[in-house]
């Protein structure tokens, strides 16, 4: 996959297996252009069907993790169509529709789609669809710096790119409604304590402990881990039956794979696993 050419994003190889996507607008607090979202959802597909990447970095340069999307300081809700952030939307309702499931949506269906492990390194403020970026992810590590929230109700606006939806996995109903509608934004403390964050360190350990947790994460038995992970999610959202029905479809696969004899043989000889 490439790693350069991608629109107000960086991405490198900081170590085998492991890939650093960094959203890269610090002077605009790394707000989500449409362009963007465009190629966040390639890159992210790209991830997805690269062998070289068995775990992702997701941050943001400077202060900031992501402050959300970007409005145009010129943007008044009395000029349709004066919102750039979402291409050809906002001038009515129905483009604000089409805008926001072909955009925004699609971002963030794109990075929950990623069988392989995401962490997102939350150095700053994580607001609005920038919260949502971080909430997709499967681990989140916190700079003491960092503030979550989502705020959209104080500009009479929604969270419209799916992050009621991420906000119910991790707070529930009560927490959630709690969050939104009183407008809540968290320092870390606060977010780990609520459970949104997985782990809050000091500002310059940030970066080598989620790379740390990535080469971890890149260690293990990928495929089994890959399973794993998306049998997890869809067990959040189905029932029982549904949800042992479907790991033991994917146990028929990952019990007769190559990772599963290598763990039996590591096991015996009682030393570390090398999984293909």
């Amino acid at each position: 996959m490439k790693l350069d050419g991608w629109t107000g994003v960086a991405v490198s190889r900081p170590s085998d297996g492991v890939l650093l996507i960094t959203l890269q607008r610090p002077e605009r607090l790394n707000s989500l252009t449409a362009g963007m979202k465009r190629d966040l959802v390639e890159l992210f597909t790209q991830v997805q069907a690269d062998t070289e990447t068995r775990a992702v970095v997701l941050t943001g340069a400077g202060r900031v993790f992501c402050a959300g999307d970007y409005v145009h300081p010129d943007y008044t809700r009395e000029q349709p169509g004066s919102v750039p952030e979402i291409s050809g939307g906002h001038a009515d309702a129905g483009s604000t529709y089409t805008g926001l499931r072909m955009f925004s949506h699609a971002l963030n269906r794109a990075l929950r789609s990623i069988d392989k492990p995401t962490i997102a390194a939350i150095n700053g403020a994580a607001v609005q669809s920038g919260l949502s970026l971080a909430l997709a992810c499967d681990f989140r590590i916190a700079s003491t710096s960092a503030r979550l929230g989502s705020a959209t109700l104080r500009f009479g606006l929604m969270p419209d790119e799916g992050g009621h939806f991420l906000l119910l996995q991790h707070l529930g109903l009560a927490g959630t409604l709690d969050f939104l509608l009183r407008n809540r934004i968290l320092d870390a403390a606060a977010a780990l304590d609520r459970g949104l964050v997985n782990e809050v360190v000091e500002p310059d350990e940030l970066m080598p402990t989620a790379l740390r947790l990535a080469e971890e994460m890149a260690r293990g038995p990928q495929l089994a881990m890959r399973m794993l992970k998306r049998a997890v999610y869809r067990a959040a959202e189905s029932g029982f039956e549904d949800a042992v029905d479907d790991i033991a479809v994917r146990t028929a696969i990952t019990d007769h794979h190559a990772d599963a004899a290598e763990g039996a043989r590591a096991f015996r000889e009682k030393r570390p696993a090398k999984f293909g």
